[in-house]
């Protein structure tokens, strides 16, 4: 032993030898850098579509990656009807109402001067007045009635996955972010590891180099290097599944990412709640996404009573005639849509809202079991993970060569 490490330590090409170890570890942390870059970015193809060019694996399948995040935690942790609940329908219809109400006067005056400003102007007070008054007293009746039937129908109204689905694959840059943040600590790990994992081949390789000069050692494994160490990160990261005992006294070890269950869950359900399932969403999905003709409707027959009882409808039909009354109750119904979803811009209830649903979500998240849980972020990488490895190894085959032609050419 001692003879070796004299013959290894004096060799001429010494630093060359130990220079090995370092390069694996080089190549180690770059290829898994570069496949994690390139599972994010870039957000928008760049190159000759369709082939000739890259785009991240994220975003280049943004539905399909949010399809999934949804389909393995959305669709075991609550329905819209739970959703609905943790919101409070009775709470909406009183920020609405106390909303509206500030707002009677002015959204009746801007209604009526569309119509027939001229008419409106010269209404005397007193019949405005009354017809403030009128819409004012039916307008909390008529609102917690609209609440409670949106309530008992919810599940036809809207469908949470796919609000969810639509707001992450039209905004490629939150998926990212999605990801990323449930998963920081993951990545970091595939990189960082990649350089230890790297570092050890190059320990091998090169005792294996020493003993034998056959020049496919070194492109060998640098092809080795760039496939091993993602693919040993990504089995830390999920595996074991459950806590095991490795040895009867060793200490308790699970996947990096499956022991973050509680963390993870508390970032991916802040986002979901504070971005993508809001109350704002949520309603504006309700009024204007594909299902809104249903809600217009149940609007429609809440507000009849309103407009078309005693004086509204009276001075209705003075300004602008028994004709265009149709066309004023189209407009009225919009612009309640309008003024209802502009209620919810108030961040301090949406955030109040949010949190709600959030504690919710996240108290079930955790509960998951590991095999439910690890599907949240392991799409992330079996995505096209083959494209990834395979990268991975190419970079570590020309790197082998690069050693082999030029720091050991001639040994």
């Amino acid at each position: 032993m001692l003879e070796f490490y004299n013959e290894f330590v004096n060799h001429p090409d010494f630093w060359k030898y130990i220079s090995i170890p370092f390069v694996a570890a080089i190549v180690g942390w770059t290829t898994n850098w570069l496949a994690i870059q390139l599972t994010f970015y870039p957000i928008k193809f760049i190159g000759i579509p369709p082939w000739l060019g890259w785009q991240g694996i994220i975003p280049k399948k943004g539905k399909k990656m949010a399809g999934i995040v949804v389909e393995n935690t959305l669709d075991k942790i609550s329905t819209m009807q739970e959703i609905f609940d943790e919101f409070e329908p009775e709470k909406i219809a009183h920020h609405i109402i106390k909303v509206a109400d500030a707002r009677i006067e002015e959204l009746t005056d801007d209604i009526m001067a569309e119509r027939n400003a001229v008419l409106w102007e010269n209404l005397p007070n007193v019949l405005k007045n009354r017809a403030y008054n009128r819409a004012r007293r039916q307008l909390p009746e008529m609102m917690d009635n609209l609440i409670e039937d949106m309530h008992a129908n919810i599940e036809d109204l809207i469908d949470p996955k796919d609000l969810i689905i639509k707001k992450l694959s039209e905004d490629k840059d939150m998926l990212n972010r999605v990801f990323w943040e449930c998963g920081e600590t993951e990545f970091k790990f595939v990189i960082n590891s990649g350089a230890f994992f790297g570092f050890l081949f190059g320990v091998v390789q090169m005792f294996v180099w020493w003993h034998n000069k056959d020049w496919l050692i070194l492109p060998a494994f640098g092809l080795l290097v760039g496939l091993a160490t993602n693919w040993l990160a990504l089995n830390l990261i999920f595996r074991p599944l459950n806590p095991t005992k490795l040895t009867p006294f060793g200490p308790t070890v699970q996947g990096l990412f499956l022991s973050r269950q509680n963390a993870v869950s508390e970032v991916f359900c802040r986002i979901i709640t504070a971005e993508i399932l809001t109350i704002g969403h949520i309603m504006n999905e309700i009024f204007r996404g594909p299902k809104a003709d249903r809600a217009k409707a149940m609007l429609k027959k809440h507000m009849r009573p309103v407009i078309d009882g005693g004086m509204v409808k009276t001075v209705a039909q003075l300004t602008v005639g028994p004709e265009g009354f149709v066309d004023l109750k189209r407009t009225i119904e919009e612009k309640t849509i309008e003024m209802s979803l502009a209620s919810f811009d108030d961040p301090i209830f949406s955030k109040e809202r949010g949190k709600v649903v959030e504690m919710m979500f996240r108290t079930r998240m955790q509960a998951m079991s590991s095999e439910e849980f690890q599907e949240l972020l392991r799409p992330a990488f079996q995505e096209d993970e083959w494209i990834l490895i395979t990268m991975g190894g190419v970079l570590g085959l020309l790197a082998g060569f690069a050693q082999l032609f030029f720091m050991f050419a001639g040994v």
